[in-house]
């Protein structure tokens, strides 16, 4: 955030108030968070709950809600709730009176953690009984192939753009060789240029920019630089003579081999000095990801219509298929504008998998085993995350096959394992 604050451009309202941009993105960014908050106290607990702590009534009601609701969807609002049966858990509460009268409070507090976490482990253990053992297999390995695929691929590619763009911005550099410029001002901005075996006597650098320029073999003699700003550029093997430097960024870091006799450094810049004006592949690459996020509304809406009509399944199986098979078309990108339409093709269809497993892993679980079982699966969606960044991250500027192969396949593969559940459309739920 330091780096942000030292980078970003900044904007006023009125004269009293001005924003930094890293500010206003976090405010923003803390915005959806609230508003859950907020929305969380108008959502009643659950039927399951309100039964553990003995309030029938309210179970009942909220179950009566909830079918009303159902049946006004679909078009049934005169049918009647009724229920014949609720099986009632085993209060926590008992289990903890079943110890001796005389058992001290700190025993009792120990009695009901290790009671709660056995009761967590017995029901963990639950999800991989019969008849839910082979789902949650299959679940698992569905979770862990659209993770690894959809997070290693976040990470690899805004930097496979932004190798596109250096490659291309490098075609397009000015080499200059043996130049002797004497006596002459550089008051404007150097960019994408190498010079080599170049003199400069007596030359003034003044207020100036040098991005992405290189001197090699170059010689200065009785030179003045003031006010000069350097991005992506380098002196090697460069020779200075009697120059001075005020109010610049040049450093040891900057003057790669090179040599420095009777020269002198005055009040060189400290901190960040690049902006995205300087680097604007650092601003196209979030735009790229803008892009991509936004090509995920059209697979939103189109899951949501379709889910029941055509099926969890097919919708699953079908999307990480497709998602996969757009995946390896990303070998054949040889531009941005290609690279960027595979990407907002690729979150498109991906997102319909993600959907429609969200739906599929709540629906195959009883109600006994459902939140343990969704969240074990979504440990194994961050386990392959963190895996498919680092994997995905140390192949960056390596080689683009193995990445576009490794998610391609994944993908692709786990879409068939999707297609193996068993469906659950029109099922009542356990």
């Amino acid at each position: 955030l330091a780096v942000l604050r030292d980078c970003c451009w900044s904007f006023s309202m009125g004269s009293a108030y001005q924003f930094h941009s890293w500010r206003v993105f976090v405010v923003v960014c803390a915005l959806p968070c609230v508003c859950a908050v907020v929305a969380l106290t108008f959502i009643p607990e659950s039927p399951r709950f309100f039964l553990e702590m003995g309030k029938h009534d309210e179970a009942w009601m909220v179950l009566k809600q909830i079918h009303d609701t159902n049946m006004r969807a679909r078009g049934e609002p005169e049918k009647v709730f009724t229920v014949n049966r609720i099986k009632l858990p085993k209060h926590l509460d008992e289990l903890v009176e079943m110890q001796s009268d005389s058992a001290n409070p700190v025993a009792k507090v120990l009695f009901r953690i290790r009671t709660e976490l056995r009761g967590i482990w017995l029901t963990f253990m639950k999800c991989f009984n019969y008849p839910v053992r082979d789902n949650t297999i299959k679940l698992a390995i569905v979770w862990f192939t659209l993770s690894f695929g959809y997070y290693g691929l976040s990470v690899w590619f805004p930097d496979v753009i932004h190798h596109l763009q250096s490659d291309e911005y490098a075609s397009r550099v000015k080499t200059h060789n043996n130049e002797r410029i004497e006596d002459f001002t550089f008051n404007f901005t150097l960019e994408n240029q190498i010079h080599t075996n170049g003199v400069f006597v007596n030359d003034r650098f003044i207020s100036m920019k040098l991005k992405s320029v290189t001197f090699v073999d170059s010689t200065f003699q009785n030179c003045y630089f003031d006010d000069v700003s350097t991005v992506g550029s380098l002196f090697k093997n460069c020779s200075f003579v009697e120059a001075f430097f005020y109010n610049t960024d040049i450093d040891d870091t900057k003057l790669v081999g090179s040599r420095v006799i009777n020269s002198s450094f005055h009040h060189n810049k400290t901190g960040c000095q690049m902006t995205f004006d300087d680097d604007y592949s650092a601003y196209w690459v979030y735009f790229v990801n803008f892009l991509g996020t936004l090509a995920v509304l059209p697979g939103n809406i189109v899951s949501a219509l379709l889910m029941d009509k055509i099926g969890r399944l097919s919708m699953l199986g079908g999307s990480m298929v497709l998602s996969g098979i757009s995946c390896f078309f990303l070998w054949f990108g040889t531009s941005e504008s290609m690279m960027i339409f595979m990407l907002c093709l690729y979150n498109g269809l991906s997102i319909s998998a993600w959907n429609s497993l969200d739906v599929v892993t709540a629906e195959l679980y009883p109600t006994d085993r459902r939140g343990t079982g969704f969240g074990f699966c979504n440990a194994m969606c961050k386990l392959a995350a963190v895996l498919g960044n680092l994997i995905f991250g140390s192949l960056v500027g390596i080689t683009k096959a193995i990445p576009i192969l490794l998610a391609s396949t994944v993908l692709v593969g786990g879409g068939l394992v999707g297609l193996r559940l068993p469906d659950t459309r029109g099922n009542v739920l356990m």
